[in-house]
C-alpha cells in the first residue's frame, strides 16, 4: 500500500436509512477516496453507510482509520478490517482523534451524530482553531430542507455570510472531493504533486 496523499474524515449514517440510493453514494465516496491514494478517517463501524464507506474505501486501494468509543465497539460491530483501529474512552476524544487526522471533512447523509460532528468542525473552523476545508454532500437531495434552514439563519442574523462560505455544497461525490483536495494547504497540494 503507498503512502497516502490525504486524508478525509467521512461523516455518516450507522443506518442504511430508506433511500437504497445513498448506499451507492457512500460507496463512491469511499472509491473516490481509494482512487486518489486517500485515507479515510471515520467512526470505526462496519454498520451503515459508514461500513459501506470504509469497504469502499480499502477495496479501491484507500487506507482506512477506524476512531470508535468502547461504548460502542459492539453497537456499532467495529471493523477489525481497518488498518488502523483506535478504541477510545468516550466521543470527545474520538472528535478529537479523527479531527486531528484528517486534512478535511465531509458530511455524507446520516443523523445527529453526523449533524452534530459537522456542525462542531463548522464551529471549530469559524473560530480559528482549524483551517482545513469541509464539505456536505447533499447527495438526493437529502440536506435540501437543512441548507434552506440554514439560509433562514442567514436572514435571520444568526449566521453571517462568510460563516456559510466555510462550507463547500455540492450533490456530486467526486466533484465535491476534488474540490475539497484542491482546497488543502499548499504543502498538501506540493506533496500530491511530488514536489516535497
Amino acid at each position: 500500500m503507498t503512502t497516502p496523499l490525504f486524508s478525509i474524515a467521512v461523516y455518516c449514517g450507522s443506518r442504511l436509512g430508506a433511500d437504497p440510493g445513498l448506499s451507492d453514494v457512500a460507496r463512491a465516496v469511499g472509491q473516490w477516496i481509494g482512487q486518489n491514494r486517500g485515507q479515510l478517517v471515520y467512526g470505526g463501524g462496519n454498520a451503515g453507510l459508514m461500513g459501506l464507506v470504509a469497504e469502499s474505501t480499502q477495496a479501491h486501494g484507500g487506507r482506512v482509520i477506524g476512531v470508535i468509543p468502547e461504548a460502542l465497539v459492539g453497537k456499532e460491530l467495529a471493523n477489525h478490517a481497518c488498518d488502523e483501529l483506535h478504541v477510545v474512552r468516550n466521543m470527545h476524544e474520538r472528535k478529537a482523534l479523527m479531527a486531528e487526522r484528517a486534512d478535511a471533512f465531509l458530511a455524507i447523509p446520516g443523523g445527529i451524530g453526523t449533524f452534530e460532528e459537522l456542525f462542531e468542525v463548522w464551529t471549530w473552523r469559524q473560530l480559528g482553531y482549524h483551517d482545513k476545508p469541509i464539505g456536505i454532500l447533499n447527495a438526493n437531495g437529502y440536506y435540501d430542507r437543512l441548507l434552506a434552514f440554514l439560509d433562514d439563519t442567514v436572514q435571520a442574523g444568526f449566521v453571517s455570510p462568510w460563516q456559510m462560505d466555510l462550507v463547500q455544497i455540492g450533490s456530486d461525490a467526486a466533484t465535491l472531493l476534488g474540490d475539497l483536495r484542491a482546497a488543502l494547504p499548499p504543502l498538501a497540494q506540493a506533496f500530491d504533486a511530488g514536489a516535497v
